[in-house]
């Protein structure tokens, strides 16, 4: 038996350790890859806790999932730290440090080994793999779900030693509030019944206690459903659409073996493994089927005697399965992140193997000590290491872009930063390497036409958005910024078949109705038809931002002045023109102060040679 102070030592060290390891990560800021979408250009978590924020986060599906836990999570962090990185990075280190902490307890508990316990919480710790979880802000759900999972663990070890009533609702209670930070947690009750065989080693001598077992887990099984229901419909359209069942097994197989060897070799780590699409030879297909169905086999085998070997590898390879890609969400063919709580039943197989091996051949603790240190002086090094790369977008981007190959998301993703700092012509040259790979996303042609039309490209910009257009029919964007890109070469029936066409998609789009007021109101001898159709279209716009923005304001008062209405065109043209120097833009006040002289002296705009933006 362990006494209290080793285990106080052994705790104080995976802390000191885990923070060594981690410090790096105070000097890291936010990443242009999610990290807007959850906290930095997230209105609703800037609100602080209001009964609005509350049912916001428990009825959105920003981010195409629902975990309203999470979104608790970054309202406080946001409260607390205002949009300083470090304070968000802090609060997900000291998760994964509770983490750390509950595993070694958790394990010591269930199976009362003290040095295999801590050895699997120190791998937990410090392993490389799991950087993403922590280093990446956006990845809160993850160290965050990982407490619940290893708190309802900690409350199903209670109940399993002395069941109550209390007990079990504890364990239920604690299992919502994980699904409610991450709803990868569906496959716990079946960890758990892992746990039943090894190490709580509950009775399964007969069908009764089987069937009594079973039972237990239904109430798991039935919030596991409800949580995956409303995460089906809460995301957004996945590749399984387009990627046929073959296609996503032969990636299931080969990502089982691939995060193995990054568990042993963790090199090459990165935040976006580009998705094969099912072009993988056969051959590492079937071999990785192969040597998985081998080593299911053995580990079955050898449960008489060694019943961790097949807890702990039916444990990875079954809490893997929500996000192995059997059912595809997003454009990866695997991450990092999803290792997090998978990695412990590889870690379980080599402690318990390890310590094993050390009492058959009672080798010297030098040994075994050395080598612990050696090994944990390493991940630290490489974790360490691994979390620079997270210091800010560009670094991360072009470290992925270092370790794989045609990947297009990474490619455009740094084109994104450039953007962001100015840099168009490296950002156009990354979108340009993108679509060589991705040649049909439509995103990334439409933000490349975004960027051409920016510099005044207007003829690259346009075919850029027609081709944009045939790979997305419905693209209502595309065709409302090419409206505005032939409006600004005075190519006005087609700028009109454009907006037409934007408005079919969304009716109320403000800026397709201002595109189309203006083409209506400014191309050569417009009749009584097309100013009265621009008029309506103009107000139509003005109603829907309340009359508060400068440039459908500025586009109504053309209208009125095409239809003769100057008085009114006056009016509105004045409101627009306080309301652009309010916003401090001053070339568009200087355009709109040139036509109020028009209107002055009764004269209509008659043309307009350079459109405003219509993004």
């Amino acid at each position: 038996m362990a006494n209290r102070g080793q285990i106080i030592l052994i705790c104080a060290g995976l802390v000191l350790a885990t923070f060594i390891a981690y410090q790096p990560v105070f000097n890291n800021g936010f990443v242009g890859y999610d990290d807007d979408v959850y906290v930095t250009d997230n209105a609703d978590i800037k609100n602080g806790f209001t009964t609005q924020s509350i049912f916001w986060a428990f009825t959105t599906s920003r981010a195409t999932n629902w975990h309203p836990l999470t979104w608790l999570s970054h309202i406080l962090d946001y409260r607390l730290f205002d949009l300083d990185p470090a304070g968000h990075h802090l609060t997900s280190l000291l998760l994964h440090i509770t983490n750390t902490l509950l595993l070694f307890y958790v394990l010591r508990k269930m199976t009362s080994a003290l040095w295999p316990s801590a050895f699997v919480a120190c791998l937990f710790a410090l392993h490389p793999l799991h950087v993403e979880s922590v280093a990446w802000v956006s990845e809160r759900k993850d160290v965050l779900s990982s407490m619940f999972w290893l708190l309802t663990m900690l409350a199903y070890a209670h109940y399993a030693n002395r069941p109550s009533i209390l007990r079990y609702s504890a364990t239920l209670v604690l299992f919502s509030l994980g699904l409610m930070a991450k709803p990868m947690l569906v496959t716990l009750p079946f960890a758990l019944l892992l746990l039943d065989y090894w190490p709580l080693n509950r009775p399964l001598d007969s069908r009764r206690s089987i069937l009594k077992l079973l039972l237990e887990k239904v109430p798991f099984l039935v919030l596991s459903a409800a949580c995956s229901a409303i995460t089906y419909l809460v995301q957004e359209k996945t590749t399984m659409e387009v990627l046929p069942i073959g296609g996503r097994i032969s990636n299931a197989l080969i990502s089982y073996i691939s995060y193995i060897g990054k568990l042993f070799f963790p090199s090459g780590l990165n935040v976006f493994y580009p998705h094969t699409m099912g072009v993988t030879p056969a051959w590492k297909v079937v071999l990785a089927g192969l040597l998985l169905a081998v080593i299911t086999v053995a580990a079955i085998l050898a449960a008489r005697k060694r019943r961790y070997l097949p807890v702990g590898w039916l444990w990875y390879l079954g809490t893997l399965v929500p996000v192995i890609g059997f059912v595809q969400v997003g454009e990866q063919s695997m991450a990092d992140r999803y290792t997090y709580i998978p990695s412990i039943g590889i870690f379980i197989i080599l402690a318990w193997s390890i310590a094993e091996i050390l009492r058959r051949f009672r080798v010297s603790k030098i040994i075994p000590i050395a080598s612990c240190v050696l090994i944990f002086v390493i991940l630290i090094i490489c974790t360490r290491t691994q979390i620079t790369y997270w210091r800010d977008s560009e670094t991360l981007f072009n470290r992925s872009l270092a370790v794989t190959k045609n990947n297009y998301k990474m490619e455009y993703a740094l084109g994104h930063e450039f953007i962001s700092q100015g840099r168009l012509d490296e950002a156009i040259a990354r979108y340009r390497r993108a679509l060589e790979i991705a040649p049909v996303i439509p995103e990334i042609r439409y933000d490349l036409a975004n960027i051409l039309r920016r510099q005044g490209k207007i003829d690259e910009a346009i075919e850029q958005y027609r081709l944009t257009i045939v790979y997305k029919k419905d693209y209502a964007d595309a065709y409302n910024n090419l409206g505005f890109a032939l409006l600004s070469q005075a190519r006005f029936d087609e700028a009109e078949a454009s907006f037409d066409e934007t408005l079919k998609i969304k009716p109320d789009m403000v800026y397709a109705l201002v595109g189309l007021a203006q083409v209506l109101a400014v191309k050569p001898n417009p009749d009584s038809n097309d100013t009265s159709m621009a008029v309506e279209l103009a107000e139509r716009a003005a109603s829907l931002t309340g009359n508060k923005n400068a440039t459908v304001l500025d586009t109504l008062a053309i209208a009125y002045a095409a239809a003769g209405r100057f008085d009114d065109a006056l009016k509105a043209g004045q409101s627009a023109l306080e309301l652009a120097s309010d916003e401090n833009n001053s070339q568009l006040a200087s355009a709109i102060a040139k036509r109020l002289d028009l209107y002055k002296i009764k004269k209509p705009y008659s043309i307009i040679k350079q459109s405003t933006d219509g993004d």
